[in-house]
């Protein structure tokens, strides 16, 4: 579920598919080469990409084999889990109750779940609302990667994860540095259920989903295991290199934090709309966009409320979030110029990988 960091694995394919429909943006040879290097060079079994280009026009690309089994081709622009991307979403909809005056940034997460945050240097009375989406709260993490990979499809209760992080002590005061937890988002998920009385997914669908017209993109009921529409397989790498596929996973583990499902098309007109003022009216959208440094994720970048800003080469920032699940690694931005990319691999990539997956983005942003 992660970001650029924190959550689980995915693995590999190979092939090439001609770019679709016509754009303003970078030269479709340039997000092409990037992915087909993806795919040659760093061994991903499929890459995917959509590139918002300055004019308002999308083209979407693919590169590799959405089955290694079969060797059938990618589906353009298919859905992928977008793990933590999903903290986007779930800071948006906190965002709103705010602007709605059912929730305050700097009250205590214990206004809203009193007693349930208690533990080892753990206080929810100390901890608010703002420095669980900013990760400032020292709160450590709930899940084991291990047993993540090991049963796949088991379903979590929210509490039980929250119980797994309680059960650990503290890393930090909070508001005294930052560092990425999901146990952060898993306690906004709570915090939305609790004040709307709705189940977190049902939220996020009515007040992001279908305000902006996602039409592929989805909060996966429990028990749900699979990936709705057409889409890519999503493998694991293991030790002796060989591949498993996560494809079918119940993302129950990652809530709040990681679950939604998604297209590399969606996912651009999300933060478009998002930066477009078209979600949080101007309030907290500034709020959101109020940064602290968050290095973990790449030089230069910043962590705001559940959305990161990254150096562009060409000047400005990008602006998204990333994430990073058993099966899939999605990475991207949006400018305040209109100009928004995604980028899917059906693989966790290792370092080197990643940092080619960040400088397509950065290439697509800046041509």
């Amino acid at each position: 579920m992660a970001a650029t960091v924190a959550v689980v694995a995915a693995a590999v394919v190979a092939g090439v598919l001609a770019p679709a429909t016509a754009s303003a943006g970078p030269r479709p040879d340039a997000v092409q080469k990037h992915l087909d290097e993806l795919v040659r060079k760093d061994g991903v079994p499929a890459a995917l990409a959509t590139v918002k280009g300055r004019d308002g026009h999308t083209r979407t690309y693919t590169a590799g084999v959405g089955d290694t089994a079969t060797k059938r081709k990618v589906p353009m622009d298919g859905q992928v889990r977008i793990a933590s991307n999903t903290k986007t979403f779930t800071a948006v909809v906190v965002l709103q109750l705010v602007a709605e005056g059912k929730v305050g940034l700097d009250a205590s997460v214990d206004t809203y779940l009193p007693g349930l945050v208690r533990g080892t240097g753990i206080d929810g009375r100390n901890i608010t609302v703002r420095q669980l989406l900013q990760h400032t709260t020292g709160l450590p993490e709930y899940f084991e990667h291990d047993t993540v990979l090991n049963s796949p499809k088991r379903y979590y209760e929210p509490r039980e994860l929250l119980d797994a992080a309680l059960a650990q002590k503290a890393h930090f005061a909070p508001g005294t540095q930052w560092e990425y937890s999901n146990t952060n988002y898993l306690l906004a998920g709570l915090i939305i259920q609790k004040v709307t009385g709705r189940p977190l997914g049902e939220e996020i669908t009515k007040r992001v989903i279908d305000r902006i017209g996602l039409r592929h993109t989805y909060f996966p009921t429990p028990g749900d295991v699979k990936i709705h529409e057409a889409h890519p397989q999503g493998y694991y790498r293991t030790e002796d290199g060989s591949l498993r596929n996560y494809t079918e996973l119940d993302p129950s583990w990652a809530w709040a934090a990681g679950a939604l499902v998604s297209t590399n098309t969606d996912l651009t007109r999300f933060y478009g709309a998002l930066l477009g003022g078209r979600l949080l009216p101007a309030a907290q959208l500034a709020q959101m966009r109020t940064t602290v440094p968050a290095e973990a994720f790449g030089p230069g970048v910043r962590y705001g409320l559940g959305l990161t800003s990254r150096p562009l080469s060409c000047g400005g920032v990008a602006w998204g979030h990333g994430g990073t699940i058993p099966g899939y690694y999605t990475a991207g931005g949006a400018t305040d110029g209109g100009r928004a990319v995604n980028f899917a691999v059906t693989v966790i990539p290792d370092e080197d990988t990643a940092k080619h997956v960040q400088q397509a983005v950065d290439d697509a942003l800046c041509r």
